[in-house]
């Protein structure tokens, strides 16, 4: 499965989570600055969001310092639905209930271990839809489609 990854700054989660992924046999396409840079999350997060949206890669990973910032600016692409999880129980809800396709975690706060059990629990996760939560999705859909600034 190949999943794009992207972070407006190289920290030592954001190397752990890329050599977690590699080791479990995911194909990583990789955005963002070389370590002691920084790029803006908005590009970083548009360029990953892009790549989900266009099937170019099944999932997506974003950083930045909250994770509220790429999550933002991930919605802004129409297809995504980026969600951001600071436990394992939100990853598995978001994708079990919303279908979330891009994941996204704070620098601040993500440690090794909390990365972990949250890449588990979301790729251990598929969407059981029901009728309630494709009625919530069709309208997600519906709002991207009249929304003239989506791409």
């Amino acid at each position: 499965m190949r999943i794009s990854v992207g972070a407006d700054e190289r920290n030592h989660t954001v190397e752990w989570v890329l050599n977690y992924l590699k080791e479990q046999g995911y194909q990583v396409v990789e955005y963002g600055p070389r370590v002691g840079e920084v790029k803006p999350w908005p590009e970083v997060a548009r360029s990953v969001a892009l790549d989900v949206a266009g099937g170019k890669s099944a999932a997506g990973i974003l950083f930045c310092w909250t994770g509220t910032g790429v999550s933002i600016a991930a919605n802004k692409v129409r297809g995504v639905r980026a969600a951001l999880c600071g436990d394992a129980e939100t990853a598995r809800g978001a994708r079990l209930w919303n279908n979330a396709n891009v994941l996204c975690l704070s620098l601040r706060l993500t440690t090794e271990a909390l990365a972990e059990e949250i890449l588990n629990a979301w790729f251990g996760t598929k969407y059981r839809p029901d009728s309630q939560d494709e009625l919530c999705l069709r309208i997600l859909d519906e709002m991207d489609q009249k929304n003239p600034n989506a791409n």
